[in-house]
């Protein structure tokens, strides 16, 4: 859902472009495809229907300096123009022929060479995707050249039937991105974040490239959902039809996610993949089986009312995203003590959750992670001494 920070009014069209000059602001410059109609209202850019062809924008987003601003927090203009000393601001749109975007990716690749492509999930307008994702950008420190899939959400909690037809909707567009980025020879590696309903829509085109290539391409290495507005039975066939040589796998999930328990409820009774329980059967064991990673968020306050947004709007995860996952690394892996890799993250107890390894944070998260099986018990050794013991182990559980 938008997940919208700040005062409840705010100003519209944002996307109007206005200079900035204001000691230490920083832009984030995103690439932005759309299979949205274009809005003839100024500085919207494109509506919540549907449009012919996909389009693609260049926009530069001045975020306010680090003084100014929380971590995790979109600030929304109040009026406009904005104040950029403490609000976010649209610096540039440039409109960029579909054939030339491969050639603006390549001009804004890091040394890493990495393509973070983010798709947006129910209830957001055009602004609220684009804001977000500069939002997550900066904030992460994610090294990646950013791009932005946005499909036409109409940015109405009345809306959502329309939104999920207009998901599947956009599943050849969003498969097309997906293929040119993975075949283009200047990138060396995509990783594909995704919220809400953006799961599904994700799911369903790599499903597809699956079936139509035999393979999803080799070059998409990690996959990650957050709060995935995704029924648990379609996931479990969407990754079977997605095959073996799949990418990496994180979920967020959260048992208190408001709009997921209302999903569930317009959706048959069938659980939502974004607030299951993954200590418990079956998911325990199928997302061991699987080797998914699941970042529980449950015990994480946020500033969301829904608790839809947490993976955004926590100062923690959003470090987390920037620091290790984006960059497809294992939150903890045989090189990183726990506490080293889960950083600012206060580490309470660590436990293994059936034979899955697993690190029960008391403050906030908790990660189920079966690739850090090997690793584990010399890491929890560790930590048992610079703890003073406080940590158990509990094996064959």
């Amino acid at each position: 859902m938008a997940l919208l920070a700040g005062c409840a009014s705010r100003a519209e069209g944002v996307l109007i472009p206005t200079s900035v000059d204001v000691a230490g602001a920083s832009t984030v410059d995103i690439l932005v495809g759309t299979t949205r109609k274009p809005s003839d209202k100024p500085g919207f850019l494109f509506s919540g229907e549907r449009g012919e062809e996909p389009e693609v924008t260049e926009i530069k987003v001045s975020i306010p300096p680090a003084k100014n601003r929380e971590i995790g927090q979109v600030q929304w203009p109040r009026r406009l123009p904005p104040d950029p000393s403490r609000e976010f601001a649209t610096v540039a749109v440039k409109p960029v022929p579909v054939a030339a975007a491969p050639a603006w990716v390549k001009a804004h690749l890091p040394k890493s060479r990495r393509v973070l492509i983010f798709v947006h999930g129910f209830n957001n307008q055009y602004e609220d995707a684009v804001y977000r994702f500069a939002q997550i950008v900066h904030d992460s420190g994610a090294d990646v050249a950013p791009v932005l899939f946005t499909w036409p959400s109409r940015g109405s909690i009345f809306a959502y039937n329309y939104d999920k037809e207009s998901t599947n909707y956009s599943r050849n567009a969003l498969e097309t991105m997906l293929r040119q980025a993975s075949q283009d020879p200047s990138v060396a590696e995509v990783t594909i974040m995704a919220h809400s309903m953006g799961s599904w829509l994700t799911m369903e085109a790599l499903r597809q490239m699956a079936i139509r290539d035999g393979r999803v391409a080799p070059k998409i290495k990690n996959v990650i959902l957050a709060s995935p507005d995704l029924d648990v039975d379609v996931f479990g066939q969407q990754m079977q039809e997605i095959g073996k040589n799949r990418p990496n796998m994180t979920l967020f999930v959260s048992r208190d996610d408001r709009a997921l328990q209302l999903s569930k409820r317009i959706s048959g009774n069938v659980d939502r993949l974004g607030q299951i329980d993954p200590t418990q059967e079956p998911y325990r064991s199928e997302l061991e089986k699987a080797g998914i990673t699941v970042l529980d968020l449950t015990a994480l306050r946020g500033g969301d009312p829904l608790n839809h947004g947490k993976f955004a709007e926590s100062p923690e995860v959003v470090k987390l995203l920037g620091n290790r996952l984006i960059a497809g690394q294992t939150v903890t892996d045989s090189k990183v003590g726990l506490g080293e890799g889960l950083g600012a993250i206060a580490i309470g107890t660590a436990q293994t959750v059936g034979s899955a390894a697993s690190v029960a944070v008391s403050t906030p998260i908790a990660i189920i992670d079966p690739n850090t099986r090997r690793s584990y018990n010399d890491q929890v050794g560790r930590l048992g001494q610079t703890l003073g013991g406080t940590i158990q182990t509990t094996l064959g559980q």
